[in-house]
């Protein structure tokens, strides 16, 4: 078959193709270029899902009839000042567009610049230009899409529902409402309902709008971002380790202001959660990135949706860095939504059918550990009881402390413990309302972050058992032991090979106190075995870090003193990321006094 010059109409379908997947595509390239043109309100309105209708309108500069002509052809584009594909600073820059939204459906576009009297209009169908005629409108541009893959019946059979396309129309707009704030968005139509997302301006602008596109409530449980590392400019919100979504729908993307989908900064983001959540759960970011244009390849995805950093390991870090500084600032701060969870598994009783109560129990009945009578100031801890507090040496009887004994303070953030539930929850009381901590979880945050910090500045300090403790492994386990030894010595843990069957503990680092040594070993075998590499172990040092920590940390079911439940408290206060532990679940739940009345059906 002979070499033949496919006709202008075939090549821009063949183009549409690349630019215009489906209805949502085209709201992207025209509610870009309606940006770019600096509009300041854009409305957006859609029928059948885009598929019938989508029109855009923006009081941007317009253009003149030169412009409106070239705006259809392909390959014209005003978003290059000089030929520099490394120089790109603006949303759009193919030059396709347009042409290849006319030649899949009909196409028609006004436009009337600030100097012009009246509007001019052309209008595409199949590709072939109409016009332009005379419209009479104001200061901007409105375009019309009708009838999207009419004529390309086989590319319309693979679109979704309505519904379907009317929601990712809703996920392009808000993802560009997120980038623009200063820019007032309305969507509306017949198919849906209306949004409408007025301009913010000024200091707390970024997250004005987030929360008016994502929510107050995720503005309320993320913290800030604003850090510059090695040219990069990381800002926007991160939420909190206990916030989190079963998918990564609600992660959000922006690379000098263009919404993207890119492998490192997902990877950075997982990277910089990998401490503080579940392996199948996902935080929720609205990550902002700002970058020299020459340092980021916008030109590598037809639809704009994709880039290629020049140095990855600089953006990478940067996020890392900016993550990890605000959530360590963020301290000991878990989410609301932990409590509005418990909340919500509370149930109100059936007053009226439960019966009266035969018989008033006396108050000493109750069994709850004693008030403590406020002395108006927070006392100091005294050494003495951090260091009772510190490693939980052997577990003791409860012991009730008098009201003299321990110190009030409510005014600490995570206030006074009042009493222990089922061996395992702290019961404590702020100046605002009541927390219940987990005391296992807390502590295992806290020994996993004393364990990091150790580690950072050398090995970590051991303890000498009196007499080696032997404990008995297959003979495999034994020798994947014997091979990771060495490594082991690091985190103050030391081993040696007693007999085939048998390695023998002499040393354990000093910070989990008295463990159970055996549980330990026995699941760092394990991890062995699935890592399948002593050489892996550098690789999984927060893993490893982890493992330790839960063995050390006090157990479920011990019963502390008041004075070690407060010192339990205000460690957590001085430790970052004590909100969660190790494996993301929360470490307390704060119900406010005003939540605690709304469960008695009481108001103020």
């Amino acid at each position: 078959m002979p070499i033949r010059q496919l006709p202008e109409d075939l090549i821009n379908r063949i183009a549409a193709g690349e630019v215009v997947e489906r209805p949502a595509s085209v709201v992207k390239e025209l509610v870009e270029n309606a940006i770019d043109a600096g509009g300041s309100r854009i409305v957006v309105t859609t029928a059948a899902g885009g598929k019938g209708l989508i029109r855009i309108e923006d009081d941007g500069i317009g253009m003149d009839q030169a412009d409106l002509l070239l705006s259809v052809e392909r390959h014209a584009t005003s978003k290059l000042s000089v030929d520099d594909l490394d120089d790109i600073r603006t949303l759009g820059f193919r030059g396709e567009a347009l042409a290849s939204i006319g030649s899949v459906a009909e196409l028609s576009i006004s436009s009337r610049p600030a100097h012009a009297e009246s509007g001019l209009r052309i209008d595409v169908r199949s590709g072939v230009r109409q016009g332009p005629v005379p419209q009479a409108m104001n200061r901007g541009t409105i375009v019309e899409v009708r009838n999207l893959f009419a004529n390309v019946p086989a590319r319309l059979k693979f679109l979704k529902t309505d519904r379907g396309e009317g929601g990712a129309i809703t996920d392009v707009i808000k993802r560009l409402a997120m980038a623009n704030p200063s820019v007032h968005f309305v969507l509306n139509g017949t198919d849906r309902s209306l949004s409408n997302w007025p301009s913010v301006n000024g200091t707390g602008a970024l997250e004005a709008r987030l929360a008016q596109v994502i929510g107050d409530d995720f503005a309320q449980n993320a913290v800030r971002l604003a850090t510059a590392r090695h040219g990069v400019v990381v800002a926007g919100l991160a939420g909190l380790p206990t916030y989190t979504r079963a998918n990564s729908l609600s992660q959000f993307y922006f690379v000098n202001g263009r919404s993207v989908r890119d492998k490192v900064l997902v990877g950075a983001v997982r990277a910089a959660y990998a401490d503080y959540i579940f392996r199948d759960r996902f935080p929720v970011v609205a990550l902002y990135i700002a970058i020299d244009p020459a340092e980021v390849d916008v030109n590598v995805h037809p639809a704009k949706a994709e880039l290629r950093f020049r140095d990855p390991g600089a953006v990478r870090s940067a996020v890392i860095r900016a993550i990890g500084k605000a959530l360590s600032a963020a301290g000991f701060k878990a989410s609301t939504s932990v409590a509005e969870d418990v909340l919500g598994a509370f149930t109100t009783p059936n007053y009226e059918a439960a019966p009266p109560p035969q018989q008033q129990l006396p108050p000493a009945q109750y069994g709850a550990a004693p008030l403590l009578r406020s002395s108006g100031q927070p006392r100091p801890i005294e050494p003495a009881m951090l260091s009772r507090f510190e490693g939980f040496t052997e577990p003791s009887a409860r012991v009730e402390s008098s009201p003299e004994e321990v110190p009030e303070m409510v005014e600490f953030p995570l206030g006074t413990a009042r009493a222990q539930m089922f061996d395992n929850f702290i019961i404590a009381q702020n100046g605002e309302g009541l927390l219940l901590v987990d005391q296992h979880a807390a502590h295992e945050r806290l020994v996993y972050e004393r364990f990091k910090a150790q580690l950072a500045s050398g090995p970590v300090a051991s303890q000498a058992q009196l007499i080696p403790v032997v404990i008995e492994l297959p003979e495999e386990d034994c020798a994947r032991l014997e091979e990771a030894a060495p490594e082991f010595e690091r985190f103050g843990l030391y081993l040696e090979r007693f007999g085939p069957r048998a390695i023998a503990v002499r040393e354990t680092p000093a910070l989990l106190g008295q463990t159970d040594i055996s549980g330990l070993i026995r699941d760092l075998a394990d991890g062995l075995a699935e890592w399948d590499s002593s050489t892996a172990i550098s690789d999984r040092m927060d893993e490893i870090i982890g493992r330790m920590a839960c063995h050390g940390s006090v157990r479920s079911g011990r019963r502390l003193r008041v004075d070690e439940m407060n010192a339990l408290l205000r460690d957590m206060e001085a430790t970052p990321h004590s909100g969660q532990c190790i494996h993301g679940r929360p470490t307390y739940v704060e119900l406010k006094k005003r939540d605690i009345e709304r469960l008695f059906g009481r108001s103020r």
